[in-house]
């Protein structure tokens, strides 16, 4: 059996319509804290608002974001998504990397390659 030491979170929901940006944010701090490298993917019109900075609102997002960003989880935000809604580099928070969809398509075969943990919230 492999051993895990990396899980994969993706998010393509909607930000305050659900409880996923929660559930992937408190379970990426609950495997980073585990000592596993974890990486969020923002990914779908929805999914990357999570990454945009200066959100209104409860929860407090971007804290939650920071924090984990903080813990040394690693987020990254597909660049379509964002084209679609009209989100730049500068609309996110520090720390957060675009990247182009085939970046993420890629990631899903390394991490399915190693058996390693995916999960979609």
């Amino acid at each position: 059996m492999v051993e895990i030491t990396r899980v994969l979170l993706l998010l393509k929901n909607m930000v305050y319509e659900s409880t996923s940006p929660q559930e992937t944010l408190r379970f990426a701090k609950y495997y980073r804290k585990k000592g596993l490298d974890v990486v969020v993917v923002l990914w779908g019109p929805m999914g990357v608002l999570l990454g945009k900075k200066k959100k209104h609102g409860s929860p407090a997002y971007d804290d939650y974001v920071l924090e984990c960003l903080n813990i040394g989880v690693k987020f990254k935000s597909c660049r379509m998504a964002c084209s679609m809604i009209g989100i730049c580099e500068e609309d996110f928070l520090e720390g957060i990397e675009i990247v182009e969809s085939f970046v993420v398509a890629e990631m899903f075969l390394e991490y399915q390659k190693e058996g390693q943990l995916i999960i979609s919230l």
